[in-house]
């Protein structure tokens, strides 16, 4: 999810007839701030499955569908709401996302039931695709010399939510319990939305923009005329079904080691080495190394299997793994997007939505099945499934490779 900001700014970009205001930088800073705090409600319940299985008596099998039904809101949101940001104004499309968004996680902290918190998350996930519409947004109001560095900036903000979503929730809650960091988020999602209401300048929707249904048929013509959007949206299956296996579960072995949720989400931090080294990525892409540096990092997530599998015994081992599964996925991701966007430039924005579903079908499937073999087989289960996909991955690059 970290590029998922990319999604509308070359739409953007290409804007016409659009006044553009010099952005004052509290503006960049209020977009950057709105992308964290809605990009952390899709990865904050990750360190807090455990206190919400016991709290509602969610069987541990079970529990991971909270992850795989945010997902599948923020899949369903990438398909049918995106879209709409070419068609209607943006400024009340994003206010109205924002103000949903706080019901919905009203709704959550509430819950009576694991029903009523499955369709809260639901919602939640669908808000959730906010991000592409203030990227975008903010690439209108920036002057042109500077539209690179405003979505810089605001793309920063979700990279940010990502990295700290797991730790503060987890401080959240020890301190208040499960329910409060939903109603924490809700009380500051409302701020952020009265603020964005009230401060930032509206842009006009396109004029003589497609009609929303051929926007909708655009994007799935994609997947049928552009090879590189289906080997690349195989890759990202695969590797954010790995992902998703590690970062669900992996809260239920810690959790059996009597870890504190802070502590359980201060390994999200450890996330940002690898994150940050795969920011070469975009680099060996542009240097015509992006065939090789996939197929290595692909080799490099089979074996992060291998350290993450002593969790249980050293937690050294997990840190480990966790850097060089972050740099992996990170790695194949970063150029799968770079070369679908040099491919078909003029459609960067349905590419890369279109090729953020199979992320989200990949996050949603490694929630659910990888909780499922926790429950039934334990850890090493999840460990071995986890490798197997990722070899999955690399045998599949090996075969792009040769034909």
């Amino acid at each position: 999810m970290e590029c998922n900001a990319e999604l509308n700014s070359d739409a953007a970009l290409a804007a016409p007839g659009v006044d553009t205001p010099v952005l004052k930088p509290w503006i960049i800073f209020l977009f950057s701030l709105t992308c964290a705090l809605a990009v952390a409600n899709v990865y904050s319940a990750q360190p807090l499955l455990e206190s919400i299985s016991l709290s509602l008596q969610v069987p541990a099998g079970m529990i991971g569908s909270v992850v795989t039904v945010t997902q599948v809101g923020y899949a369903a949101g990438l398909i049918f709401l995106v879209p709409l940001g070419d068609r209607v104004k943006r400024k009340t499309l994003v206010v109205t996302l924002l103000l949903l968004s706080v019901l919905a996680l009203i709704v959550a902290g509430l819950s009576p039931n694991f029903v009523t918190l499955l369709c809260a998350v639901l919602f939640i996930g669908l808000m959730a695709v906010v991000v592409q519409l203030v990227v975008a947004w903010a690439a209108i109001l920036a002057a042109p010399q500077r539209r690179g560095k405003v979505v810089g900036t605001v793309t920063s903000g979700i990279v940010l939510g990502i990295l700290l979503a797991r730790f503060i929730s987890g401080s959240i809650a020890d301190i208040a319990g499960w329910r409060a960091v939903y109603l924490t988020a809700a009380f500051l999602m409302l701020l952020i939305a009265c603020i964005v209401a009230k401060g930032v300048p509206a842009t006009p929707p396109q004029a003589h923009a497609p009609s929303y249904l051929s926007l909708l048929a655009s994007a799935f013509r994609l997947f049928m005329t552009e090879p590189q959007l289906r080997k690349g949206g195989v890759f990202a299956l695969l590797i954010f079904t790995a992902f998703s296996m590690l970062w669900t579960t992996m809260v239920l072995p810690l959790s059996a080691l009597s870890l504190s949720h802070t502590q359980i989400g201060m390994f999200g931090l450890a996330g940002v080495a690898g994150a940050l080294a795969a920011a070469k990525a975009g680099t060996w892409a542009d240097r015509g190394w992006g065939k090789r540096a996939t197929g290595a990092a692909l080799a490099l997530l089979a074996l992060s299997w291998l350290p993450i599998a002593y969790t249980e015994t050293s937690l050294v081992w997990l840190v480990v793994g966790i850097i060089m599964l972050d740099f992996a996925v990170q790695t194949v991701h970063v150029i799968s997007q770079s070369t679908l966007i040099a491919a078909r430039p003029e459609a960067a924005s349905r590419l890369v939505g279109a090729y953020m579903c199979f992320y989200s079908i990949g996050s949603a499937t490694g929630a659910i099945v990888a909780t499922q073999l926790y429950a039934c087989f334990g850890w090493q289960a999840v460990c071995l499934a986890g490798a197997s996909v990722s070899a999955c991955a690399f045998l599949i690059w090996l075969g792009f490779d040769k034909s």
